[in-house]
């Protein structure tokens, strides 16, 4: 580890959607994480906070993308992102973070019309994904998805890095500095069962059909396989980190 140490600002959504497994691997190689529970309270410094930090991790949630008039820290969440691709901040958003990401810089988010995602999902890759450093080792791995939205129009500057079975964009570089992905690197069981069999509902029958607790126990037997392909993701975003403090330091 250099002598710069990094700082991650983190930008969580809902309480039930925590860094997780990425928090749980910076924070073991010491990096300093700066976390915004934005729907608590949106910082006024959040400006200087972003100057003070090396990365930028947008979680995700249950909101919609375009849900501004809903929840009032979405329009200066999509500032935030603008505003660290400008200073070449590295910048990873999973799920809604990943959508944030795609509308800050001029991308469309829409329900998806193949349905609600169920659970897991295998990374498919594009030739761009096939030599793109952070994905390229992680094609057929395991990916949780439990999305409702997609991103259906894309920024002119993102680059297609992988597709889920549907069809829908799974994973996309943004501007130069910046990685979205539509599933939830940073879940596992813990985290994926709050959100489905742990919830009062969970008793009752979908509309859309899912078994959220065949969901639930794919998820649970995959935990090895999830680990195993989503650590190198959390090594890489602190060396991005690393690298950015080493510089401005």
């Amino acid at each position: 580890m250099s002598s710069a140490t990094p700082r991650i600002l983190v930008i969580q959504q809902e309480e039930n959607c925590p860094a997780g497994l990425l928090g749980e691997v910076w924070e073991d190689r010491g990096v300093e994480i700066d976390l915004v529970r934005a729907w608590e309270h949106w910082p006024a410094d959040i400006a200087e906070r972003l100057e003070a930090c090396d990365g930028l991790l947008v979680l995700g949630g249950e909101m919609g993308a375009h849900d501004d008039d809903r929840f009032a820290w979405l329009t200066p969440t999509k500032e935030l992102i603008r505003r660290a691709e400008a200073a070449a901040v590295p910048q990873l958003g999973t799920c809604l973070g990943h959508q944030l990401m795609a509308v800050a810089h001029g991308g469309r988010v829409a329900v998806n019309p193949n349905g609600h995602a169920t659970g897991l999902a295998p990374v498919a890759l594009t030739p761009a994904g096939g030599s793109d450093p952070v994905l390229a080792p992680r094609d057929g791995a395991p990916l949780v998805m439990w999305n409702n939205d997609v991103v259906v129009d894309l920024p002119d500057n993102a680059t297609v890095l992988a597709h889920n079975p549907d069809g829908s964009l799974q994973a996309a570089r943004f501007g130069r500095h910046g990685l979205g992905i539509q599933g939830h690197p940073e879940a596992g069981p813990r985290i994926f069962n709050s959100w489905t069999i742990d919830k009062p509902s969970a008793e009752q029958a979908r509309q859309d059909g899912i078994d959220v607790a065949e969901a639930a126990g794919r998820v649970a037997v995959a935990e090895g396989q999830l680990r195993a392909a989503w650590t190198p993701l959390a090594h890489w975003f602190a060396d991005q980190a690393e690298a950015h403090a080493a510089a401005r330091r």
